[in-house]
């Protein structure tokens, strides 16, 4: 229900050199204030995060403990080393090896390793768990988020991208905290607990260690960063992407009427190669930092190699502290190769991360109260108190003062634009008067709680828009609890049964998408049914029957008759046949109101709504000569 008017737009600067120096700089300390992309989806994760604690601390718990087993785990090939070495005649300051001594410590070797491969697993599961309950609760909390967004926001922005940032962004947001943050952590307590081990066993080896762990973090600094911003910029794309193909297919009748599909082919094909661009950029980001670390830890191993060898033949080692120093070289290095790999991960998920937080940063413009009321009764009277209404800063009401007694029925008339669907807005709260007083009851409508507002309006819209599911279930919406009986009730009130009863599944029948497998009547006479299932004292019709056939019009029109009896009802139409049938006629032009009275008093007292109801009868005539004609 908009009545917005038509806005240019124009670039940041236009109006000045100097405006545009101070909006850029106004940007840049914006983004210098604005935390980092990981804080903020760190941030925008906790309150997902804190009810899996318990899971968290059991997986930490199991994760050190498989630290430790790894740790352990080189000391039986040690032992067994320098027990050969020693039986071999060599001093190595253990006992020579023995038969139980082997048996010992293969057997200790299998139990460290079997310990550790359930640690691995238990902390897999539970941080597996953790991801996706945080993941499933965070969708959940954006996608209600989304629903009080205002309508004025869905109209600015493309559907498509906000479900790509609710489905595939939050998906990816899990590696942040638990598919790749989780075990990065652990990989950096496993690397320090090394590092310690190695700086005991022997403290001048260690320092090769010490500089390639310094050599890692310098390399993946500046790396990090820019998968970061490669990885926003393809998810942008993608985001584009999916806004193309919804386009084009929600469309696809026009697109095929219009041959349109080479267009539309075009469309999709520059996006998906933007996508491809950005995707491969981060990737290779990605890749070079990985294989750089796999360069650093070779340059390690072999200087270790060489030095450690050198050791061992001047005694400063022995053979099994040689061995137990490279597995713990080895095992060092896993974790630097595994923080490289995260970390292009980490960096992607981010870039999701702060999608979604930009998402969930949009204030709702319209918020119930914190202690709104909620009568028992509600009679109807709706009351336009010097209302003036605005999009985007563009006065589209002009103090319109308008009262509605409860049980009449009002049309509101005029030319396009000039705020008809404005006014019907105000009343669910789809928007807020700028100034002046809307009010149910004598209760101006902030002060009431929305969803109990809401629950006593009935919106039907010029396009009936139906949920796939069944013609039973789509009635219901009106009133989840209902009864068949009732479903059917209402169906009959609104002249729908024998369409229905006449499918082969009758109110089985399973509708397409947003109702496509219906004709425009029959889609309005559903919704009708679905009103009058609600039972609600205020009923708005916005152009309910532009676009319908004369048949179809005129069945619909009977069942809004038999729908709006005893409700206060407000419609907003372009066509004289259903302004005729109401009580009161309200003409709206410019955001103003210029005419208020029943229809057969302006029919003698204006010429201007003689000439409308003339004029808009002759071309509905026309229309339904041509269709009958076609």
């Amino acid at each position: 229900m908009t009545d917005a008017p038509a806005r240019g737009s124009g670039a940041p600067g236009d109006k000045g050199s100097a405006s545009g120096r101070s909006r850029t700089k106004g940007r840049a300390d914006d983004e210098r204030n604005r935390p980092t992309a990981l804080r903020q989806t760190l941030r925008l994760l906790r309150p997902d995060a804190a009810p899996q604690w318990r899971l968290m601390v059991g997986g930490t718990v199991v994760l050190l403990a498989e630290v430790a087993f790894r740790v352990l785990e080189p000391w039986p090939l040690k032992i067994v080393i320098d027990a050969v070495v020693a039986s071999m005649g060599s001093s190595t300051g253990t006992a020579p090896a023995t038969l139980g001594l082997l048996l010992g410590m293969g057997a200790v070797l299998v139990g460290l390793v079997a310990a550790r491969a359930l640690c691995n697993y238990l902390a897999t599961v539970a941080f597996a768990l953790v991801g996706s309950r945080t993941a499933a609760s965070l969708r959940a909390r954006a996608f209600q988020h989304v629903q009080g967004l205002s309508q004025q926001f869905h109209a600015r922005n493309r559907s498509a991208d906000t479900v790509q940032r609710l489905i595939a962004d939050v998906n990816r947001m899990q590696e942040v905290a638990v598919t790749a943050g989780l075990p990065l952590a652990a990989n950096m307590l496993t690397l320090l607990v090394m590092l310690i081990v190695m700086v005991v066993l022997d403290p001048l080896l260690a320092m090769i260690v010490v500089v390639a762990v310094a050599l890692f973090a310098l390399t993946s600094q500046g790396s990090s960063k820019r998968i970061t911003a490669a990885s926003l910029r393809s998810r942008r794309s993608e985001g584009n992407l999916a806004n193309t193909a919804q386009e084009a297919l929600s469309a696809i009748k026009v697109v095929q009427a219009y041959g349109l599909e080479p267009l539309l082919q075009e469309r999709f094909t520059g996006a998906n190669a933007v996508s491809l661009r950005e995707g491969v950029r981060s990737r290779r980001i990605a890749a070079r930092l990985e294989r750089s670390t796999d360069v650093i830890v070779g340059l390690a191993t072999a200087v270790v190699i060489v030095g450690g060898g050198m050791r061992v033949l001047q005694g400063a080692m022995t053979p099994g502290d040689l061995v137990l120093f490279t597995t713990y070289l080895r095992t060092t290095m896993k974790p630097l190769r595994d923080m490289a790999k995260y970390t292009g991960r980490i960096a992607r998920a981010t870039a999701s991360g702060e999608r979604v937080a930009d998402l969930m940063a949009v204030e709702p413009d319209i918020v119930s109260p914190h202690s709104g009321l909620a009568p028992s009764e509600v009679r109807g009277m709706l009351r336009f108190a010097s209302v003036r209404a605005a999009y985007e800063g563009v006065e589209v009401l002009h103090g319109v003062d308008l009262t509605v007694r409860p049980g009449e029925h009002v049309a509101l008339v005029g030319p396009s634009g000039s705020g008809k669907s404005t006014l019907a807005s105000l009343v669910v709260r789809a928007m807020d008067p700028t100034s002046g007083t809307v009010s149910l009851d004598g209760t101006p409508l902030p002060e009431l709680e929305l969803s109990h507002l809401r629950s006593q309006v009935s919106v039907l819209h010029q396009e009936a828009v139906l949920l796939t599911g069944t013609i039973r279930e789509n009635i219901r919406l009106g009133r989840p609890g209902a009864s068949d009986e009732e479903v059917e009730r209402a169906a009959r009130a609104a002249y729908a049964h024998d369409f229905i009863s006449a499918m082969p599944d009758g109110y089985d029948t399973v509708v397409g998408e947003r109702g496509g497998t219906l004709s425009g009547g029959q889609r309005q006479r559903v919704a009708i049914a679905r009103a009058f299932l609600r039972d609600s004292r205020i009923v708005v019709l916005d152009e309910a029957t532009t676009g319908l056939d004369p048949a179809s019009t005129s069945l619909v029109l009977d069942a809004v008759d038999h729908l709006v009896e005893g409700r206060t009802t407000l419609t907003v139409t372009h066509e004289p046949q259903a302004a005729l049938r109401a009580g009161r006629v309200v003409w709206i032009q410019d955001g103003r109101i210029l005419l208020n009275g029943a229809p057969r008093e302006l029919l003698l007292t204006s010429q201007d709504f003689r000439d409308w109801a003339r004029t808009a009868t002759q071309e509905d005539h026309q229309s339904a000569t041509a269709q009958e004609d076609s």
